[in-house]
């Protein structure tokens, strides 16, 4: 259930984070609700998470996602382009999380 919770998390930080820039500054009413909105739902279901997942760990996944699914969604609706080394940077990080939860046993799997 904790990783359900994380995953929530991320999936709310990537809509608060998207919305972000069509709030354009705060200027407009509907997206920067959602984006505050999305970011409450974020913080909450990272705070349920962190109640067995050691914070560190947590916060590794949850940035090491949020980056490459932001960056998806930057790349699909807002027309960011991605070269070759920030694909490599975005594969580095993802190996990153997969490794710190794979080998690591600070985890506490």
């Amino acid at each position: 259930m904790n990783y359900l919770y994380l995953a929530v998390a991320i999936l709310a930080e990537v809509v608060g984070t998207t919305f972000l820039k069509r709030a354009d500054g705060f200027t407009k009413l509907g997206p920067s609700l959602v984006c505050a909105a999305a970011y409450l739902l974020a913080f909450f279901c990272l705070s349920l998470t962190l109640r067995t997942i050691p914070t560190g760990i947590a916060y590794a996944i949850w940035s090491g996602v949020g980056i490459v699914l932001i960056a998806a969604a930057a790349w699909l609706w807002q027309g960011q382009k991605l070269d070759v080394p920030a694909m490599v940077g975005m594969a580095l990080i993802v190996a990153g999380v997969l490794v710190m939860n794979l080998f690591s046993k600070s985890t506490g799997h």
